[in-house]
């Protein structure tokens, strides 16, 4: 029989498995266990009869677009689609050239990586920040500067200082600053409008280039926070804006987009045409009816009570039943709280199979957000996905996993 391994390149050897991905494999089987790992939508907010109607006029009056080969940025109709709908709800103007539309914001991830990152090279994030991005980040090559975080997001004043510190040689090698600014992955939390602004200040200064993730800034809960993307404030074409879908419409469209300059949305087009050629036609023009007639606000309006209600239902939860050597984020929005346990040695990671045995409830150890190495005593609890019921009794099965630990 052939020796597959010596034949794997370096990245198939060295690529480690997602630990969302396998946690949700192992839980879609296993009815008994209550999770609160990945971030997957409440699919009581999934416009199944719209979506059905869309689908059957978009293939009866647009099949021989929806069911073709299409161009690889993107449908033109529904990349001005995307820019209206940009411009309406986050003050964003774009021109169609400018719209890349991806599979997901995970390929927008991927492309981004492919098109900027050489090995050795360095991306700036939040820490803890997206385990999937840190992930495409790294299959490219790169290296990491993490800047921490607290209730009001990336500490901008840190990232100033370590880019002061470090030589400028590294500093050449750093590429873009990426973040999640509003409904932070895994934190919830948000970049206050001061620390937008001293952000773009600091990429003026250095000559950086910042990636703004921005899948939850629909999902903000509390009144007073702000809302603006980093996009929307920039005056010097330093933001590259990736969006999407999936929180908003439906995960399973697999529909998001880059918003990028002339030139590098040209470039992400070229590598994207070996990756897949393009997304999903069909989709693309769903989801382009989707948003033209209102059904991503009807989705925003219910979704925005439904996950703020199961919120305040985790956080309670946690007050009640986690014991006092914790800590959690205060999320202002998104699905996600970030939780640390400061016991001696307590490792999430190795009591994880433990809480799905034992206890019957499942989490995301929090190492994997980490860029540096540490985390090991931190966890991602999702709300969104489970019942009231189901969110009190997660959460009190793991205060007891963690007094007894």
């Amino acid at each position: 029989m052939l020796d597959y391994t010596r034949l794997y390149s370096k990245l198939a050897k060295s690529i480690k498995a997602s630990e969302i991905r396998e946690l949700l494999a192992i839980i879609s089987r296993r009815k008994d266990v209550i999770s609160l790992a990945g971030g997957v939508p409440d699919p009581e907010l999934f416009p199944r009869e719209k979506l059905a109607e869309i689908s059957k006029y978009v293939i009866e009056y647009h099949g021989n677009i929806a069911l073709q080969y299409s161009e690889t940025k993107g449908v033109p109709e529904a990349r001005d689609t995307i820019c209206k709908f940009l411009s309406k709800t986050k003050s964003i103007k774009c021109s169609e050239d400018e719209v890349v539309i991806s599979t997901g914001s995970q390929s927008a991830l991927d492309l981004i990586a492919r098109v900027f990152i050489d090995e050795g090279d360095i991306v700036v994030s939040e820490n803890p920040s997206y385990l999937a991005a840190i992930g495409a980040f790294k299959n490219a090559g790169a290296r990491f500067i993490g800047i921490p975080i607290d209730d009001d997001g990336m500490k901008t004043s840190e990232l100033e200082e370590k880019l002061r510190k470090i030589s400028p040689d590294e500093r050449r090698r750093i590429k873009f600053i990426y973040t999640i600014p509003i409904a932070q992955n895994p934190s919830g939390v948000s970049l206050s409008r001061d620390r937008k602004k001293h952000l773009l200040e600091i990429a003026s200064t250095y000559d950086l280039l910042i990636v703004e993730d921005d899948p939850y800034s629909f999902l903000v809960f509390e009144e007073g926070v702000d809302k603006t993307p980093l996009k929307a404030m920039d005056q010097e074409a330093r933001v590259i804006y990736i969006g999407t879908v999936s929180k908003i419409l439906a995960p399973g469209l697999r529909i998001g987009w880059i918003v990028a300059p002339d030139d590098s949305a040209r470039r992400i087009e070229l590598v994207k045409q070996y990756v897949d050629l393009h997304t999903s036609t069909l989709t693309q023009l769903i989801t382009a009816e989707a948003i033209k007639r209102g059904v991503v606000d009807e989705v925003v309006s219910k979704a925005v009570p439904r996950y703020r209600s199961k919120r305040d239902t985790m956080l309670k939860a946690i007050r009640d039943y986690f014991p006092d050597c914790t800590w959690h984020s205060k999320p202002v929005g998104g699905m996600f709280i970030f939780a640390y346990v400061y016991k001696q040695g307590f490792d999430t990671g190795a009591l994880l199979q433990k809480a799905i045995e034992k206890y019957k409830v499942a989490y995301v150890p929090g190492g994997g957000f980490h860029v540096d190495g540490t985390g090991r005593n931190s966890m991602r609890l999702s709300f969104s996905y489970p019942s009231h019921e189901q969110i009190t009794s997660g959460i009190e099965r793991i205060g007891k996993l963690i007094k007894e630990a």
